[in-house]
């Protein structure tokens, strides 16, 4: 049995309620007593002293890609000192159920550690489950969880082919997607602008997310539209959730594009209209104003149909077609390659050597030193490059971060995965900075420097109301009974500095984190404990 007493510090226990000074005792994995400061300390208890540090819950990730990085060693490395406490993944892809006839189950995340040897583990995950009794067997220093990817759970029963599903095929995306529930998913995250997910009708959308709805579980979406077409994404987002039952959740809230920028506020007041009316809507988001996709995502999906992308772009009269697509936009997708224009778009993923002259470069800049047009550049380079480009865009407003930010029902989601940056300082490592700030952001730069939120309110944001909204048992709250899920931070100090050209600097300001009781950084050093637990959505046979 092991006790530890947190003593002197602000408690902000997630609800939004005003901090105050309190002790908070830890016995085993639970939070046993909350007193008054001062209290003795049990014989044989360890005692960390607080004083000038707020003590919180947890925070929580309800946008991570640690798919593969937390398969590889399971540190998280990145979210530890965000003090990020667990992490829930699923957008668009997941690596269970293993689908027939594809390369390996990573084909958005890459292989973890780039270890082989998982290419024929995963091959064996016929269900939803196996992937996260993978990860337990591993270990985590964060507890974790998912959604069923949407492109997936598609994949499954059709591969890569576009084209309206056939009643035995949308029968298989059901058939997947109730397995998936059953074995603890939170629900379906669909990413309805990259294919093959994007070749998925509103019919077929609402037909697998009724399962979702039966288990009481979330439709959770990156939309067919963050752009110009903002309002229509949204229309369709809560058709489905209306028509199927399920919960609705908007990924990563976003205008992506100059023109989309005013339609923010239109698209925050129907959501609150429809919250008045008894909607269960909520949405998350990432506090910088470049998103990062790949370069593929400038071509049209249909260029990307049966994942022959390349094929496709080598064929001299098909490559004139795709060219001519992203030239002139029908409007039936989402061009990100032109909303962001060439001089904010970065391509930082780049690999091979000869590429080496691009980095820190904008696509204007590359264009420019290979004496071609933009798109011809992008069409070489996806070429070239044997895997995908990680790319930013930058799209989005700093107005509307901080409008979006005002909304109560507005939570956090990196959008990244938890990788370890490694011992160097700053750095360009082909990242996105959100990977290792976007927590400390909110609590340094929109807390303490802006006040556009309160620091109890602040906290809530990345405790309380993902916990409430996710349906995780005793987190996202200090009190007595709950999981020990605490982070003791300085508020004065807490903050990002990871930037766009720096991707690897750590945040500083969160000293020490414990999860389940077990502390993963202390003083600011991860401990390489691994005390997560695997977490289960409403529909599970079994939870945590």
């Amino acid at each position: 049995m092991s006790q530890i007493l947190v003593k002197g510090g602000t408690v902000i226990d997630g609800t939004g309620a005003p901090g105050r000074m309190a002790d908070v005792l830890i016995k085993d994995d639970r939070i046993v007593q909350i007193s008054e400061p001062g209290s003795p300390a049990p014989d044989g208890a360890e005692v960390v002293d607080a004083s000038g540090m707020v003590v919180a819950p947890g925070f929580i990730d309800v946008m991570s890609h640690s798919v593969s990085s937390l398969l590889s060693d399971g540190l998280s490395v990145g979210k530890v000192t965000q003090g990020v406490t667990t992490e829930i993944m699923g957008e668009g892809w997941t690596p269970a159920p293993a689908v027939p006839g594809e390369a390996h189950a990573f084909p958005v995340h890459g292989l973890p550690n780039g270890d082989e040897s998982w290419i024929a583990r995963a091959r064996g995950w016929t269900r939803f489950g196996d992937w996260m009794a993978a990860q337990e067997d591993v270990g985590a220093a964060v507890n974790f969880g998912s959604f069923v990817g949407g492109a997936t759970v598609r994949m499954a029963a059709r591969g890569h082919a576009a084209g309206e599903s056939t009643p035995e095929q949308i029968a298989e995306m059901r058939r997947v997607t109730r397995e998936a529930m059953e074995d603890g998913a939170y629900g379906i995250a669909t990413a309805l602008i990259y294919p093959p997910g994007s070749y998925a009708s509103t019919d077929e959308l609402v037909a697998v997310s009724e399962e979702v709805g039966r288990a009481n579980g979330i439709y959770i979406t990156h939309m067919r539209s963050e752009g110009e077409a903002i309002l229509d994404g949204f229309a369709e987002a809560l058709e489905i959730s209306e028509r199927s039952g399920a919960r609705l959740h908007l990924y990563h809230l976003k205008a992506a594009g100059t023109p989309s920028w005013p339609k923010m506020a239109t698209l925050i007041e129907r959501v609150n209209t429809e919250r008045a009316a008894g909607k269960d809507i909520y949405a998350d988001m990432y506090l910088y104003t470049a998103g990062g996709s790949g370069l593929a995502a400038s071509c049209p999906p249909w260029a990307s149909e049966d994942n022959k992308l390349k094929e496709r772009l080598r064929d001299p009269e098909t490559r004139a077609k795709i060219r001519a697509a992203m030239q002139e936009p029908d409007g039936t997708w989402e061009p990100l390659g032109g909303l962001a224009g060439p001089e904010g778009v970065y391509p930082i993923g780049l690999g091979l050597p000869e590429h080496a002259d691009y980095r820190r470069k904008s696509l204007a800049e590359i264009a420019a030193m290979r004496g071609q047009d933009w798109i011809e550049t992008i069409i070489e380079l996806i070429l070239a490059e044997p895997e995908g480009i990680g790319t930013l865009y930058h799209l989005m407003s700093e107005e509307n971060i901080q409008l979006q930010l005002q909304e109560s029902w507005v939570m956090l989601g990196s959008d990244a995965a938890g990788y370890d940056p490694g011992e160097e300082e700053g750095g360009f490592t082909g990242g996105h900075p959100r990977a290792l700030g976007n927590f400390t952001r909110l609590l340094g730069r929109y807390v303490r420097e802006l006040g556009i939120l309160s620091l109890e309110e602040g906290v809530r944001r990345m405790t309380g109301l993902p916990a409430e909204h996710l349906h995780l048992t005793d987190r996202g709250e200090l009190r007595e009974g709950a999981y020990a899920d605490l982070v003791v931070f300085d508020p004065e100090t807490i903050g990002d500095r990871a930037t766009y050209t720096e991707s690897n600097r750590l945040s500083v300001g969160v000293r020490d984190v414990w999860v389940n009781g077990v502390q993963t950084l202390k003083g600011g050093k991860h401990t390489k404990a691994l005390p997560g637990k695997r977490l289960y959505g409403p529909g599970a046979g079994r939870r945590e």
